[in-house]
């Protein structure tokens, strides 16, 4: 794990790379302070209300430098900091939210922060409060979707009082048209840190050397094009140069060139024994002495790494555990190394490689050793490895790792072990998807082979790849054919195909059999946490739909910490499997901060991988977040990425419940003729016609039956909206399929509540109450918005009235209800008709009626500010003339009333 090279050896490390606030910073290979940019100083005073700070430069041009002085400045102004620089690790998502956890920690933004919740460090970035600055450093080592994803979460979300500060070698993938539009992007590239003329003399007498003559200093500049990384490398040359004048005038050529000379000047002044040191040791991505000396093997490294550490020279101190030193070469110089020993010894790559692979193995670290065999383009070592710790690797849930390594061997090689290659499926399944690995399955041929070993991976691969794929049909006939094959040679295998076909059986109503298949799953997952995982998430989809709520949060909980490698009490370390259906219980809880920082990382993954009901339930939960905090404009958006990743994959199901999940916005927003016309877009026959048939997760309580009953309720014939619950409830309630009758019941007390009778109303709610009071859901009912706050009500108050003969537990879940819904449960009773408006009332002006409709449609007031290009100040002002023109207590009264005199729809 890399230490920023901004760290100087006695900072405080932060996993080994998050920097504290308190942090002084040193110029690699100089204890000097760093020359100050004026440039940089004045851009950031400028653009105090950037979200997000951008140093763009290739390498070698002081982005860290800048990075720092930009550090130094906020901090000054009381801004607290913390800074993490990155590595290829990163791309790991839960490595990646750890560090971010522990950073944010640093912040102080709250209390409760504390290292370990790693999610959590998301949804602490969003609070308002003191000044914070987060600094990313090496942004353009991130290349996974769902780490770049988290980072765009984060900028979208800072408050006012929050900044990134990234420095990156390319152009990140972080939406920064929007931000430059809004004015929230500084911009800090080449042209701004390329050092001038008295810059660059500041930086030599920094460095210690003599002053240049003026055409000399400017030759140098002109040679170097102000680039620091050269600067830097020319005054340790200069250093040893007497004649400063000549070296500078054999400066020439492109900044690559000039790059190469200057490192090739500074290692050819090295004794014979520390350049062969630095050379041999260059392939590592960590150095200790105990692994240098297998590489070099004649040189004491322990007092080799002393003599280098001391000299500053591009070496940087990484904390790792235990007592031994470990150190890491500065990137640029690292790079340089590795390409003098292609060039000087081409034939010791390979060697030390797999020096460095064996001594990982026999210290029993498998995946460094693995990398190393890889690196060193000993592909069938590599193998070797992979064939004793693969199966062990899969069992345990490090899926993308074994993705990552199987990607790197050439195919041709890897045709050569067919086991691997049906373990690459399984890989690719779950981190590509179903196509994917189809595709892969197809081309391997190893669905021909006689292997018992390779026959059974294939045996449980097939009906799951065609389950993922949505062709549950399809899987139940392979399926059932692999079952009657039983044992095979592979537990593990086995175990996964039981699991499968549990899920399969499910889906197709057979319950009791996939409880049958789930009971013998359990018997047979011996150690395997994969399939632990596979079997808790599978039975906790049964119980969410026979509505025992508590105990199906129990098992998805425990199926999303089951592949994780260390103890995580913000359960963000499992896989997308479980994750989101985890999100959805916490969902259903009302526990919408978890949920928020559970899909930040499990929804990219869940897109990823192309699981349809996990990208239904992720992308729905995503856009109802973003429509109950009022970002009307952001909850849309999301729903139009779904549709269109169900156009993409061929997944007509998730196209038409994007479509049917816009239908539910419009109808929150009063919107009956778009709610309608939506509907009858996602009308698709084949698609609802098999969502009946089949029992499929996303689709419990959403699909177009409850969809169009729920637009009846609010906007059409109530009365036969409740005939036809009253119509579906039996045959409902007699498959067991609880949480559907639950929300078919809470439309039935909406309807009821509608037409007046409120008596039954209640009756039918207080059903509903007594079983949630038991179970503890609320969005079930709470989704359904103010138009559910009557019936509620119409519960609570004799309970309320009488609180000696009733259920206090009754009373108290009631409420939270209430609490859930808001501002809006004071909408609770329905608006009569269009009524004239008041003779008294004020006429509203034409920005008052804009800030009005965007109100009814759930804006935020900082959203509306966005929208309406003003103030929030500006909106709050709106607000109060038009409560006080309507003679309204409050924003939900106001649109109420703006509805009952005509004035919006």
């Amino acid at each position: 794990m890399n230490t920023s090279p901004a760290a100087p050896a006695s900072a405080p490390l932060l996993r080994s790379r998050v920097m504290a606030q308190s942090s002084k910073f040193n110029l690699p290979g100089t204890n000097a302070a760093f020359v100050r940019r004026q440039s940089v100083t004045e851009r950031i005073e400028r653009a105090a209300s950037a979200k997000l700070v951008l140093v763009r430069a290739p390498a070698g041009f002081g982005k860290t430098t800048a990075l720092r002085q930009i550090h130094e400045q906020l901090e000054a102004e009381g801004t607290a900091t913390a800074w993490i620089t990155l590595d290829a690790a990163d791309n790991d998502v839960p490595r990646f939210l750890s560090c971010l956890a522990e950073a944010v920690a640093r912040l102080h933004i709250a209390d409760e922060a504390r290292s370990g919740a790693d999610a959590e460090a998301i949804a602490l970035l969003e609070r308002e409060g003191p000044a914070f600055a987060l600094f990313l450093d090496e942004f353009e080592v991130l290349q996974a979707p769902a780490v770049v994803g988290l980072v765009r979460e984060v900028i979208e979300r800072l408050p006012r009082n929050g900044r990134l500060v990234l420095g990156s070698r390319s152009l990140p993938d972080l939406g920064l048209g929007r931000l430059r539009v809004r004015g929230q992007l500084l911009e800090i590239g080449v042209d701004v840190l390329r050092f001038s003329v008295d810059e660059t003399a500041e930086f030599l007498r920094l460095r210690g050397l003599p002053d240049l003559p003026r055409d000399a200093l400017e030759q140098l500049h002109a040679r170097t094009e102000g680039w620091i990384a050269a600067l830097l490398l020319a005054s340790m040359a200069l250093d040893r140069h007497a004649a400063a004048a000549d070296f500078i005038h054999r400066l020439s050529g492109s900044s690559g060139a000039i790059a190469e000379y200057l490192a090739e000047d500074v290692l050819g002044r090295q004794p014979p024994d520390a350049r062969e040191f630095l050379l041999r040791t260059s392939i590592l991505r960590q150095l200790s002495a105990p692994l240098c000396q297998v590489l070099v093997p004649r040189t004491d490294c322990a007092r080799m790494l002393e003599r280098l550490n001391a000299s500053s020279l591009f070496l940087l101190p990484v904390e790792a555990e235990g007592s031994e030193p470990n150190f890491r070469y500065h990137s640029l110089f690292a790079n340089f190394l590795r390409t003098q020993l292609q060039r000087e010894h081409p034939e010791e790559l390979l060697r030390l490689h797999l020096a460095a692979a064996a001594w990982y193995e026999s210290v029993g670290r498998p995946v460094p050793a693995i990398d190393h065999a890889i690196e060193g383009g000993d592909h069938p070592h590599a193998l070797s490895l992979l064939e004793q710790h693969a199966q062990r690797f899969l069992e345990q849930g490090r899926i993308r790792l074994l993705a990552r390594w199987f990607a790197a061997i050439p195919a041709a090689t890897l045709r050569e072990h067919p086991l691997m290659q049906a373990i690459y499926v399984w890989a690719v399944l779950f981190t590509q998807g179903a196509t994917e690995g189809m595709a892969l399955l197809a081309g391997s041929g190893i669905e021909a082979s006689e292997d018992p070993v390779i026959r059974a991976h294939v045996n449980a691969l097939r009906p799951l790849l065609l389950a993922m794929q949505d062709r549950y049909d399809e899987a139940n006939e392979v399926g059932r054919a692999g079952l009657a094959r039983l044992p095979t040679a592979v537990p593990f295998a086995d175990t996964a195909l039981t699991n499968c076909m549990a899920h399969i059986t499910s889906v197709l109503g057979e319950k009791r059999e996939a409880q049958r298949l789930l009971d013998a799953a359990r018997r047979t997952q011996s150690s395997s946490v994969f399939n632990r995982m596979y079997t808790e998430s599978t039975e906790g989809l049964l119980d969410f739909e026979r509505g025992r709520f508590r105990q199906a949060t129990a098992r998805f909980r425990i199926a999303v910490d089951a592949t994780t490698r260390e103890a995580d009490y913000s359960h963000t370390g499992g896989n997308a499997w479980a994750g989101v259906l985890y999100a959805a219980a916490m969902y259903e809880a009302d526990e919408l901060d978890v949920v928020d920082r559970l899909l930040n990382v499990y929804l990219p993954l869940a897109r990823d991988v192309g699981l349809p009901d996990h990208m239904i339930s992720s992308y729905a939960m995503r856009s109802r977040l973003l429509f109950w905090h009022g970002d009307v404009d952001g909850a849309s958006r999301v729903l139009t990425e779904l549709e269109t990743l169900g156009h993409l994959r061929k997944l007509p199901r998730v196209v038409a419940t994007a479509k049917l999940e816009r239908a539910r916005m419009l109808i929150r927003q009063g919107n009956a003729y778009g709610a309608r016309e939506e509907l009858d877009r996602a009308d698709d026959p084949a698609v609802w016609e098999r969502v009946a048939r089949q029992r499929l997760p996303a689709h419990d309580v959403l699909d177009i039956g409850i969809a169009r009953l729920r637009w009846q309720v609010h906007f059409g014939d109530t009365a036969a909206a409740v005939r036809r619950i009253d119509d579906d409830l039996p045959a409902v309630d007699a498959e067991a399929r609880v949480r559907r009758s639950r929300k078919l019941r809470v439309l039935k007390a909406m309807a009821l509540w509608r037409l007046k009778s409120a008596d039954e109303a209640a009756e039918v709610m207080r059903g509903i109450l007594q079983e949630g009071s038991r179970e503890g859901f609320v969005r079930l009912v709470v989704d359904e918005g103010p138009a559910v706050a009557g019936p509620i009500q119409a519960v609570l108050a004799p309970l309320k009235a009488a609180p000696q003969q009733s259920d206090p537990i009754l009373i108290e879940y009631a409420q939270r209800l209430l609490d859930a819904l808001g501002p809006e449960a004071l909408a609770a009773e329905p608006a009569p008709a269009t009524a004239e408006v008041p003779w008294q009332v004020e006429p509203l002006t034409q920005k008052e009626l804009q800030v009005l409709k965007l109100l009814a449609e759930g804006y935020s007031n900082s959203a509306m500010s966005e929208k309406l290009f003003v103030s929030d100040s500006t909106v709050r002002t709106h607000l109060r003339n038009i409560n006080m023109k309507l003679g309204a207590q409050n924003r939900t009264q106001a649109v109420s009333l703006a509805r009952r005199y005509g004035l919006i729809r």
